[in-house]
Protein backbone atom coordinates (compact mmCIF):
# COMPACT_ATOMS: atom_id res chain seq x y z
CA UNK A 1 0.00 0.00 0.00
CA UNK A 2 2.64 2.52 0.74
CA UNK A 3 6.77 2.24 1.00
CA UNK A 4 9.51 4.47 1.43
CA UNK A 5 12.76 3.45 -0.04
CA UNK A 6 15.41 5.25 1.61
CA UNK A 7 14.45 8.57 2.28
CA UNK A 8 15.89 11.26 3.22
CA UNK A 9 14.80 14.99 4.44
CA UNK A 10 17.78 18.00 5.13
CA UNK A 11 16.99 21.30 6.41
CA UNK A 12 18.87 24.07 5.74
CA UNK A 13 19.61 27.89 6.34
CA UNK A 14 22.64 29.94 6.38
CA UNK A 15 24.16 28.68 9.76
CA UNK A 16 22.20 25.41 10.59
CA UNK A 17 21.96 21.60 8.49
CA UNK A 18 19.44 19.29 9.92
CA UNK A 19 19.24 15.78 8.81
CA UNK A 20 15.79 15.32 9.50
CA UNK A 21 14.95 11.89 7.98
CA UNK A 22 18.39 9.93 7.37
CA UNK A 23 17.40 6.92 4.85
CA UNK A 24 14.23 5.26 6.13
CA UNK A 25 12.87 3.01 4.56
CA UNK A 26 9.71 1.05 5.41
CA UNK A 27 6.00 -0.63 4.76
CA UNK A 28 2.89 -0.30 5.21
CA UNK A 29 0.21 -2.62 4.02
CA UNK A 30 -3.14 -2.36 3.08
CA UNK A 31 -5.97 -1.74 5.98
CA UNK A 32 -3.07 -1.76 8.38
CA UNK A 33 -2.68 0.76 11.47
CA UNK A 34 1.08 1.77 11.58
CA UNK A 35 2.53 3.41 14.18
CA UNK A 36 5.63 5.93 14.10
CA UNK A 37 7.03 6.37 17.26
CA UNK A 38 9.95 8.97 18.71
CA UNK A 39 10.32 11.81 20.98
CA UNK A 40 10.05 15.31 19.85
CA UNK A 41 13.18 16.13 17.79
CA UNK A 42 13.27 12.72 16.37
CA UNK A 43 12.14 13.47 12.81
CA UNK A 44 8.51 11.65 12.81
CA UNK A 45 6.98 14.66 11.70
CA UNK A 46 8.72 15.36 8.94
CA UNK A 47 8.61 11.62 7.66
CA UNK A 48 4.92 11.75 7.71
CA UNK A 49 4.13 14.55 5.79
CA UNK A 50 6.76 13.07 3.19
CA UNK A 51 4.26 10.68 2.97
CA UNK A 52 2.24 13.20 1.03
CA UNK A 53 4.77 15.39 -0.46
CA UNK A 54 3.58 17.59 2.22
CA UNK A 55 7.57 17.76 2.44
CA UNK A 56 9.43 16.66 -0.67
CA UNK A 57 12.19 14.22 0.17
CA UNK A 58 15.63 15.17 -0.96
CA UNK A 59 16.54 11.68 -2.12
CA UNK A 60 14.36 8.43 -2.16
CA UNK A 61 11.14 7.22 -3.13
CA UNK A 62 7.45 7.75 -1.80
CA UNK A 63 5.55 4.36 -3.12
CA UNK A 64 1.56 4.92 -2.79
CA UNK A 65 -0.74 1.93 -4.19
CA UNK A 66 2.30 1.00 -6.87
CA UNK A 67 3.23 4.73 -7.90
CA UNK A 68 6.02 6.78 -6.97
CA UNK A 69 4.60 10.42 -5.70
CA UNK A 70 7.90 12.30 -6.99
CA UNK A 71 7.27 10.98 -10.52
CA UNK A 72 3.69 12.52 -11.24
CA UNK A 73 3.11 15.68 -12.82
CA UNK A 74 1.34 18.12 -10.72
CA UNK A 75 -2.39 17.06 -12.21
CA UNK A 76 -2.12 12.89 -11.02
CA UNK A 77 -0.09 13.92 -8.12
CA UNK A 78 -3.38 16.44 -7.16
CA UNK A 79 -5.45 13.47 -7.85
CA UNK A 80 -3.00 11.04 -5.59
CA UNK A 81 -3.27 13.43 -2.35
CA UNK A 82 -7.13 13.53 -2.60
CA UNK A 83 -7.46 9.78 -1.43
CA UNK A 84 -4.60 10.81 1.21
CA UNK A 85 -6.75 12.22 4.24
CA UNK A 86 -4.69 14.02 7.40
CA UNK A 87 -5.60 14.93 10.60
CA UNK A 88 -3.62 17.27 12.41
CA UNK A 89 -2.60 17.99 16.52
CA UNK A 90 -4.27 21.28 16.59
CA UNK A 91 -6.91 20.38 14.27
CA UNK A 92 -6.85 23.42 12.01
CA UNK A 93 -10.87 24.10 11.32
CA UNK A 94 -11.90 27.12 9.71
CA UNK A 95 -13.40 29.11 12.99
CA UNK A 96 -15.75 31.40 10.72
CA UNK A 97 -17.17 28.41 8.96
CA UNK A 98 -19.66 25.80 10.93
CA UNK A 99 -18.64 22.06 11.23
CA UNK A 100 -20.61 21.22 8.43
CA UNK A 101 -18.84 23.86 6.75
CA UNK A 102 -15.45 22.79 7.88
CA UNK A 103 -17.07 19.33 6.60
CA UNK A 104 -17.98 20.60 3.25
CA UNK A 105 -14.19 22.82 2.14
CA UNK A 106 -12.35 19.97 0.81
CA UNK A 107 -15.16 19.32 -1.15
CA UNK A 108 -14.89 22.04 -3.47
CA UNK A 109 -14.48 21.66 -6.87
CA UNK A 110 -14.94 17.81 -7.10
CA UNK A 111 -18.20 18.01 -9.34
CA UNK A 112 -20.61 18.18 -6.68
CA UNK A 113 -23.67 20.36 -6.00
CA UNK A 114 -23.67 22.33 -2.93
CA UNK A 115 -26.98 20.19 -1.75
CA UNK A 116 -24.58 16.83 -2.32
CA UNK A 117 -21.80 18.62 -0.67
CA UNK A 118 -23.96 18.70 2.37
CA UNK A 119 -25.75 15.74 2.48
CA UNK A 120 -22.35 13.76 2.16
CA UNK A 121 -20.74 16.17 4.56
CA UNK A 122 -24.03 15.36 7.11
CA UNK A 123 -23.11 11.36 6.73
CA UNK A 124 -19.82 11.98 7.92
CA UNK A 125 -20.38 14.04 10.71
CA UNK A 126 -23.49 11.08 11.49
CA UNK A 127 -20.31 8.55 11.46
CA UNK A 128 -17.95 10.30 13.97
CA UNK A 129 -20.73 10.90 16.27
CA UNK A 130 -21.40 14.29 15.79
CA UNK A 131 -23.97 15.33 13.50
CA UNK A 132 -25.73 17.00 16.40
CA UNK A 133 -23.42 19.81 16.08
CA UNK A 134 -23.67 20.01 12.92
CA UNK A 135 -24.60 24.30 13.03
CA UNK A 136 -22.42 24.76 15.63
CA UNK A 137 -18.79 26.80 15.48
CA UNK A 138 -15.12 25.32 16.70
CA UNK A 139 -15.16 27.76 19.25
CA UNK A 140 -18.11 26.10 20.66
CA UNK A 141 -17.07 22.31 20.81
CA UNK A 142 -14.41 20.79 23.22
CA UNK A 143 -11.15 19.19 22.07
CA UNK A 144 -12.43 15.89 21.40
CA UNK A 145 -15.03 17.14 19.22
CA UNK A 146 -12.75 19.33 17.37
CA UNK A 147 -11.07 16.25 16.25
CA UNK A 148 -13.77 14.70 15.29
CA UNK A 149 -14.92 17.22 13.09
CA UNK A 150 -11.05 17.08 11.70
CA UNK A 151 -11.15 13.31 11.24
CA UNK A 152 -14.96 13.81 9.06
CA UNK A 153 -13.30 16.48 6.70
CA UNK A 154 -10.29 14.22 6.38
CA UNK A 155 -12.76 11.78 5.38
CA UNK A 156 -14.63 14.07 2.92
CA UNK A 157 -13.26 12.92 -0.52
CA UNK A 158 -12.86 9.40 0.26
CA UNK A 159 -9.33 8.66 0.98
CA UNK A 160 -7.85 5.21 1.25
CA UNK A 161 -5.00 6.62 3.39
CA UNK A 162 -5.45 8.80 7.10
CA UNK A 163 -2.58 10.04 8.24
CA UNK A 164 -2.21 10.88 11.98
CA UNK A 165 -0.42 13.94 13.24
CA UNK A 166 0.34 13.62 16.84
CA UNK A 167 -3.60 13.43 16.46
CA UNK A 168 -4.65 12.85 20.63
CA UNK A 169 -1.90 15.02 21.80
CA UNK A 170 -3.18 17.93 22.51
CA UNK A 171 -6.27 15.67 24.17
CA UNK A 172 -6.93 14.55 27.85
CA UNK A 173 -6.73 10.55 28.86
CA UNK A 174 -10.37 9.62 28.23
CA UNK A 175 -11.07 11.84 25.65
CA UNK A 176 -7.88 10.32 23.58
CA UNK A 177 -9.18 6.31 24.05
CA UNK A 178 -12.52 7.87 22.26
CA UNK A 179 -10.43 9.36 19.46
CA UNK A 180 -8.84 5.89 19.38
CA UNK A 181 -11.30 4.45 19.67
CA UNK A 182 -13.20 5.92 16.50
CA UNK A 183 -10.27 6.10 14.33
CA UNK A 184 -10.21 1.64 15.10
CA UNK A 185 -13.53 1.62 14.01
CA UNK A 186 -12.87 3.59 10.29
CA UNK A 187 -10.96 1.55 10.04
CA UNK A 188 -12.53 -1.72 9.97
CA UNK A 189 -15.66 0.39 8.60
CA UNK A 190 -14.03 1.93 5.67
CA UNK A 191 -10.85 -0.01 5.17
CA UNK A 192 -8.71 2.61 5.92
CA UNK A 193 -5.34 2.53 6.01
CA UNK A 194 -3.63 4.76 8.84
CA UNK A 195 -0.58 6.01 9.88
CA UNK A 196 0.04 7.45 12.65
CA UNK A 197 2.72 9.34 14.56
CA UNK A 198 2.71 10.13 18.85
CA UNK A 199 5.36 10.15 21.23
CA UNK A 200 2.90 8.22 23.39
CA UNK A 201 3.71 4.28 23.27
CA UNK A 202 0.43 3.97 25.22
CA UNK A 203 -1.54 5.02 21.93
CA UNK A 204 0.84 2.64 19.91
CA UNK A 205 -0.46 -0.26 22.28
CA UNK A 206 -4.04 0.59 21.85
CA UNK A 207 -4.48 0.31 18.06
CA UNK A 208 -1.75 0.03 15.99
CA UNK A 209 -0.94 -3.57 14.31
CA UNK A 210 2.76 -2.57 13.47
CA UNK A 211 5.29 0.30 15.13
CA UNK A 212 8.61 1.63 13.58
CA UNK A 213 10.80 3.79 16.60
CA UNK A 214 12.20 6.88 15.16
CA UNK A 215 15.44 8.39 17.26
CA UNK A 216 17.63 11.54 15.48
CA UNK A 217 15.86 10.93 11.81
CA UNK A 218 16.08 6.94 11.42
CA UNK A 219 13.99 4.27 12.29
CA UNK A 220 15.80 1.93 15.05
CA UNK A 221 13.61 -0.73 15.40
CA UNK A 222 10.04 -1.85 13.10
CA UNK A 223 7.48 -4.58 13.49
CA UNK A 224 4.70 -6.16 14.35
CA UNK A 225 3.25 -4.21 17.38
CA UNK A 226 3.46 -7.41 19.65
CA UNK A 227 7.12 -8.63 18.79
CA UNK A 228 8.09 -4.88 19.84
CA UNK A 229 6.54 -5.64 22.90
CA UNK A 230 7.77 -9.18 23.59
CA UNK A 231 11.21 -8.63 21.96
CA UNK A 232 12.40 -5.51 21.86
CA UNK A 233 16.39 -5.29 20.95
CA UNK A 234 17.24 -1.86 21.01
CA UNK A 235 17.90 0.05 24.89
CA UNK A 236 15.91 2.97 23.60
CA UNK A 237 13.11 0.87 22.31
CA UNK A 238 13.52 -1.22 26.05
CA UNK A 239 13.02 2.38 27.70
CA UNK A 240 9.99 3.53 25.50
CA UNK A 241 8.11 0.16 26.69
CA UNK A 242 9.52 0.14 30.39
CA UNK A 243 7.77 3.94 30.04
CA UNK A 244 4.06 3.04 28.70
CA UNK A 245 4.05 0.08 31.68
CA UNK A 246 4.41 0.10 35.18
CA UNK A 247 7.49 -1.52 34.71
CA UNK A 248 9.23 1.69 34.68
CA UNK A 249 8.40 2.22 38.24
CA UNK A 250 9.40 -1.62 39.12
CA UNK A 251 12.81 -1.24 37.66
CA UNK A 252 13.19 2.22 40.27
CA UNK A 253 12.59 0.40 43.01
CA UNK A 254 14.94 -1.97 42.00
CA UNK A 255 17.47 0.14 41.57
CA UNK A 256 16.96 1.47 45.30
CA UNK A 257 17.57 -1.82 46.58
CA UNK A 258 15.13 -0.84 49.80
CA UNK A 259 11.93 -2.50 50.92
CA UNK A 260 11.07 -5.57 49.31
CA UNK A 261 14.14 -5.09 46.79
CA UNK A 262 16.23 -6.13 49.15
CA UNK A 263 16.98 -9.77 48.72
CA UNK A 264 18.67 -12.84 50.19
CA UNK A 265 22.20 -14.13 48.89
CA UNK A 266 21.83 -16.34 46.41
CA UNK A 267 18.47 -15.27 44.76
CA UNK A 268 18.44 -14.08 40.75
CA UNK A 269 16.17 -11.15 40.07
CA UNK A 270 14.68 -12.12 36.28
CA UNK A 271 12.61 -9.91 33.82
CA UNK A 272 10.07 -12.38 32.19
CA UNK A 273 7.88 -11.46 29.10
CA UNK A 274 5.68 -13.30 27.23
CA UNK A 275 2.91 -12.69 24.79
CA UNK A 276 -0.12 -14.54 22.62
CA UNK A 277 -0.47 -18.08 24.23
CA UNK A 278 1.91 -18.29 26.74
CA UNK A 279 0.16 -15.83 28.62
CA UNK A 280 -1.40 -18.68 29.84
CA UNK A 281 0.91 -20.77 31.23
CA UNK A 282 1.20 -21.33 34.90
CA UNK A 283 4.97 -21.09 34.53
CA UNK A 284 5.72 -20.15 38.15
CA UNK A 285 4.15 -23.14 39.27
CA UNK A 286 5.64 -25.47 36.95
CA UNK A 287 9.21 -23.85 37.93
CA UNK A 288 8.44 -24.52 41.72
CA UNK A 289 7.06 -28.21 41.29
CA UNK A 290 9.52 -29.05 39.03
CA UNK A 291 12.71 -27.50 39.79
CA UNK A 292 12.21 -27.10 43.40
CA UNK A 293 12.99 -23.62 43.55
CA UNK A 294 11.46 -20.69 45.12
CA UNK A 295 9.78 -18.23 42.84
CA UNK A 296 9.16 -14.90 44.51
CA UNK A 297 6.48 -12.59 42.71
CA UNK A 298 7.61 -9.10 42.71
CA UNK A 299 5.93 -7.04 39.82
CA UNK A 300 3.49 -8.09 37.18
CA UNK A 301 0.94 -7.04 34.89
CA UNK A 302 -0.78 -8.49 31.89
CA UNK A 303 -2.60 -6.10 29.36
CA UNK A 304 -3.66 -6.23 25.60
CA UNK A 305 -1.46 -4.78 22.89
CA UNK A 306 -3.49 -4.51 20.04
CA UNK A 307 -5.35 -7.91 19.87
CA UNK A 308 -3.32 -9.93 21.92
CA UNK A 309 -2.55 -10.22 25.52
CA UNK A 310 1.03 -9.27 26.53
CA UNK A 311 2.32 -9.99 30.03
CA UNK A 312 5.62 -9.43 32.30
CA UNK A 313 6.50 -10.87 35.51
CA UNK A 314 9.86 -9.89 37.81
CA UNK A 315 10.07 -12.06 39.82
CA UNK A 316 13.00 -13.64 42.46
CA UNK A 317 13.95 -17.31 42.25
CA UNK A 318 16.70 -19.29 44.65
CA UNK A 319 17.39 -23.10 44.80
CA UNK A 320 20.16 -25.60 44.17
CA UNK A 321 18.28 -25.90 40.16
CA UNK A 322 17.83 -22.19 39.74
CA UNK A 323 20.28 -22.73 36.57
CA UNK A 324 17.82 -25.76 35.20
CA UNK A 325 14.65 -23.75 36.15
CA UNK A 326 16.10 -20.53 33.58
CA UNK A 327 17.46 -22.82 31.16
CA UNK A 328 13.63 -24.19 31.09
CA UNK A 329 12.01 -20.55 30.66
CA UNK A 330 14.76 -19.91 27.67
CA UNK A 331 13.01 -23.22 26.01
CA UNK A 332 9.31 -21.88 26.39
CA UNK A 333 7.64 -19.00 24.29
CA UNK A 334 9.22 -16.46 26.90
CA UNK A 335 12.17 -13.70 27.18
CA UNK A 336 14.43 -14.12 30.18
CA UNK A 337 16.53 -11.32 30.90
CA UNK A 338 18.77 -11.88 34.45
CA UNK A 339 18.68 -8.25 36.02
CA UNK A 340 20.25 -8.89 38.98
CA UNK A 341 22.44 -11.69 41.64
CA UNK A 342 22.26 -11.40 44.91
Amino acid sequence: MIELRNVSKVFETRDLKVEAVKNVSLTVKENEIYGIIGASGAGKSTLIRCLNLLEVPDTGEVIVEGKNLLDLNQKDLHAARRKIGMIFQHFHLLSSRTVVGNVEFPMRGNGMTKGERKEKALSLLKLVGLDDRANSYPSQLSGGQKQRVAIARALANDPKILLCDEGTSALDPQTTQSVLALLKELNQKLNLTIVLITHELSVIKDICDSVAIMSDGEIIESGPIIDIFANPKSEHTKEFIQSATTMEKAYQLIASDEGIMKRNPGEILLQLSYAGASTDKALISYLSTEFKVECNILFGNIEMIGSQPFGWLIVAISGANSKEAIAYLNKQEVKVEVIKQC
